[in-house]
C-alpha cells in the first residue's frame, strides 16, 4: 500500500506534471481521456499521470472530467493506492464513516477498483484498488 498525492487541474495537468518531473525527476506516465474512449475537448487531457520520483514517492494528478466538481483550494486529495483488496477495502470502510462517498468504491472503465470520499474531518479521498492484469 502507498499514500500518495493527488492534485486535480483544469486543463493544465501535462504542463504541471512535465514541470515537477523537471524539479523532482523521475520517471512520468501519462494517459489521456482518449487512450479510455473519451472524446470532444477532454480527449486529449490527462485522466491519470504519475511521477515517481527518484526518492520513491509518487506525485500523481489529472485535469478535472466534465461532470466532476472543481473547487479551488480542494485541489489537493490524499490517494491510497495498493492491491492488496481485502485491506484496502477495510480502510475505505473506516474512512467513509461519519463522512460522505464521492464515488463508491467500485470496478472502473481502467479496470481498477475505485472510490472517492470525503471523511468526517473533510479531507477528501481516493483509493484505488490494482487488479491483476488490469
Amino acid at each position: 500500500m502507498e499514500l500518495s498525492s493527488y492534485i486535480s487541474f483544469t486543463g493544465q495537468a501535462r504542463e504541471a506534471m512535465e514541470f515537477y518531473q523537471s524539479v523532482f525527476g523521475g520517471e512520468l506516465l501519462m494517459n489521456t481521456f482518449a487512450e479510455f474512449g473519451m472524446e470532444g475537448e477532454i480527449a486529449d487531457q490527462i485522466m491519470h499521470a504519475s511521477l515517481v520520483m527518484p526518492s520513491g514517492q509518487t506525485l500523481m494528478g489529472s485535469d478535472t472530467p466534465p461532470g466532476m466538481e472543481y473547487t479551488e483550494g480542494k485541489r489537493v486529495r490524499m490517494i491510497v493506492h495498493g492491491d492488496d483488496e481485502a485491506q484496502l477495502r477495510e480502510y475505505w470502510d473506516r474512512l467513509v464513516v461519519g463522512g460522505s462517498v464521492e464515488t463508491p468504491l467500485e470496478k472502473q472503465m481502467w479496470g481498477d477498483i475505485y472510490g472517492a470520499c470525503t471523511d468526517k474531518f473533510g479531507v477528501d479521498w481516493m483509493m484505488n484498488i490494482a487488479q491483476p492484469g488490469a
